[in-house]
């Protein structure tokens, strides 16, 4: 497997990778919260998936565990890591399996042998756009949405260094379509911590006036107001903070069963820029 992947490596020189090169910040475990959300997606569960795991750093470890655990809902699924860096995508060749490959690309997506040409199911593209200009953003969504199947999806979003606190926007082939803050909640003061790892998107818009500022604003205080619920766990304290927001209004389309997770998703339109709508 490694020595076709290698062709493929080379061929894909010729063509300048779209991007640049990011810090490569990879700890262990980093991304566990939007693997979990990626595993319970629909177009996980079709036969033969195909995962891209965008821009995976020093290391090999994003892609590697991202497999580990995608693999537990469907076998099936092959996870391709791409990165913009050559120095980077050879360090993963000795870890390719029939189910795990590397390959040199940027927000064109492309995909090393035998799979090129194909189109992919799912992107996870996380801590990727963080260094980009806001403006820079729905250009490298387009390009990604390029290489989509008709009913494939994008998650792009950040998350700190140790994996505690993320969010993302997941997108369709033609348009965001949901906002997720994925928190461990044990370790959160308040919810608005997230606001520090919003995605590029967004981190420029929490400020008065415009959706996610209202949305973090109304998240602590709810969270704040079933503070009593803590002396049970706090995911109850979560659960009835996710609840308050959606009997107030909030478009939240997951489950009790996801908010005990520490996930709350939302309808992308809810908090999206006000220069975008």
């Amino acid at each position: 497997m490694a020595q076709v992947y290698l062709v493929s490596l080379e061929a894909m020189a010729i063509k300048k990778p779209v991007g640049l090169i990011t810090r490569g910040t990879t700890n262990p475990n980093r991304l566990r919260r939007v693997d979990r959300y990626i595993a319970n997606l629909p177009q996980l569960k079709q036969a033969q998936p195909i995962v891209v795991d965008l821009g995976f750093g020093a290391t090999p470890t994003t892609s590697i565990e991202m497999l580990q655990r995608l693999a537990t809902t469907n076998p099936e699924v092959t996870v391709v890591g791409i990165e913009i860096d050559r120095e980077r995508v050879e360090r993963g060749l000795p870890f390719q399996t029939e189910n795990l490959l590397f390959g040199l690309g940027g927000f064109e997506v492309p995909l090393p042998k035998p799979l090129t040409g194909k189109e992919v199911d799912v992107i996870r593209a996380m801590n990727v756009l963080r260094q980009y200009d806001e403006s820079e953003v729905l250009a490298s969504w387009q390009l990604m949405q390029s290489r989509l199947t008709e009913n494939g999806v994008i998650v792009e979003g950040t998350s700190d260094e140790l994996g505690r606190i993320a969010s993302w926007v997941t997108l369709s082939k033609t348009a965001p379509v949901s906002f997720t803050i994925a928190l461990k909640l044990n370790e959160v003061e308040k919810p608005s911590k997230v606001a520090e790892r919003l995605p590029k998107i967004l981190i420029h818009r929490n400020i008065e006036g415009e959706a996610i500022h209202s949305l973090l604003k109304d998240l602590d205080e709810a969270w704040f107001r079933n503070s009593a619920l803590s002396t049970f766990s706090a995911a109850q304290r979560w659960i009835a903070t996710c609840r308050d927001l959606k009997n107030s209004g909030w478009p939240i389309t997951n489950n009790q069963k996801r908010w005990a997770l520490g996930e709350l998703t939302l309808d992308y339109e809810a908090v999206a820029p006000l220069n975008l709508r």
